[in-house]
């Protein structure tokens, strides 16, 4: 049997495709929003003003068996048609409570029409060889995996709790212990460190020379100075006193048009999406009426989901892995999910890498 949880999120996502008949709780008088033009097919039953569609039907039996092995009996469309028939009724007592308005409820209708009205509108297809060609040559640098270390840290803090002077010689006696055998780096980073990386034994992960967000550039310039396997001394960052080893080291890696086809395509199709969001929103903007209250703004409390945000952010991939956890791939953005000035649209596939492509390696 369907969660009723996941059935409601389905029906409200059809809000953008339906007439709600007067039953969406909209002021009186306010101008209401164009409908969308949904092909339904032919029109076989009709729920209080909500059509069901041959469409609809035809996707909804596809997935019911019939008894006899060839086609579905009366009865059993009947079966089906019912279902589609609770769901309209459903889909009305929704909007009847307003659950149109929820959050959640919005970004999955925001998502809809971004992928009917501006993700449709641009295809692989539109970009030929000799564009990406070009694309590739001018931004060659984009295409290189750049050199990474792996970096495994412990850090005592310098502040209030205590001085510099107590830090470092905290951290001595760490060192000390780790030179008596470095295979205990895990088990003493996980019991003494001060960073966020303490859960993962210390280790941050694989670092480009830019260094990464949450890390002191610092350390990652110090790990670049040293060879793989060997532990640093003692030293001082803004953070406090560090200890670090590089137990892995990746080199610069540059390949060819042919192997980063499919990162190219997904840089210059993002490059196009974004620009057709930024003029489809550019349009829904005139005219429209905004109001900001920024006291109210103001006073929004953001202290603990921004240090939850944080956190989140530092802890994001796994030990040995890049940001995101996934193969090794240079950057890029995935293909149907612009990120225009200001960030990403709301219920917008978040970006990413080329790496969920499948690139050759």
């Amino acid at each position: 049997m369907r969660s009723p949880v996941l059935l409601l999120t389905s029906l409200l996502a059809l809000l953008t495709a339906c007439e709600d008949g007067g039953t969406s709780g909209k002021p009186t008088g306010e101008a209401a929003p164009q409908q969308a033009v949904i092909d339904i097919g032919v029109e076989i039953a009709n729920v209080d003003g909500v059509p069901i569609g041959d469409i609809e039907f035809k996707q909804a039996a596809a997935r019911k068996a019939p008894a006899n092995g060839d086609t579905l009996s009366l009865e059993e469309r009947k079966e089906v048609l019912e279902r589609l028939v609770e769901e309209k009724l459903l889909y009305k007592n929704a909007l009847a409570k307003g659950f149109d308005k929820d959050p959640k409820v919005q970004k999955v209708m925001v998502n809809t029409l971004l992928r009917e009205e501006v993700y449709r509108q641009v295809k692989n297809s539109d970009f030929p060889d000799d564009q990406l060609q070009a694309y590739y040559e001018s931004h060659k640098e984009e295409f290189v995996v750049p050199e990474k270390v792996q970096i495994k840290r412990i850090l005592i803090k310098v502040g209030d709790k205590r001085t510099e002077a107590e830090a470092m010689a905290e951290a001595q006696k760490v060192h000390a212990e780790l030179k008596g055998d470095i295979n205990k780096f895990k088990e003493i980073a996980g019991r003494v460190s001060e960073d966020p990386y303490r859960r993962r034994g210390g280790d941050v992960g694989f670092v480009p020379k830019d260094g990464k967000p949450g890390l002191d550039q610092p350390v990652v310039d110090k790990a670049f100075t040293m060879g793989e396997g060997e532990l640093s001394e003692p030293f001082r960052s803004p953070e406090g006193i560090n200890i670090i080893q590089v137990s892995n080291k990746r080199q610069r890696v540059e390949r060819t048009f042919a192997q980063m086809k499919g990162s190219v395509i997904r840089k210059v199709k993002n490059e196009k999406l974004t620009q057709v969001y930024d003029d489809y929103v550019a349009k829904l903007k005139v005219g429209a009426k905004v109001t900001i209250d920024d006291a109210k703004l103001m006073a929004v409390d953001l202290k603990a989901v921004t240090a939850a945000g944080a956190m989140k952010g530092e802890l994001g991939e796994g030990p040995g892995m890049d940001d995101g956890g996934d193969a090794e791939v240079p950057g890029g953005e995935l293909p149907g999910a612009p990120i225009p000035a200001g960030g990403a649209p709301a219920g917008a596939p978040p970006a990413g890498g080329p790496e969920a492509g499948g690139d050759a390696k």
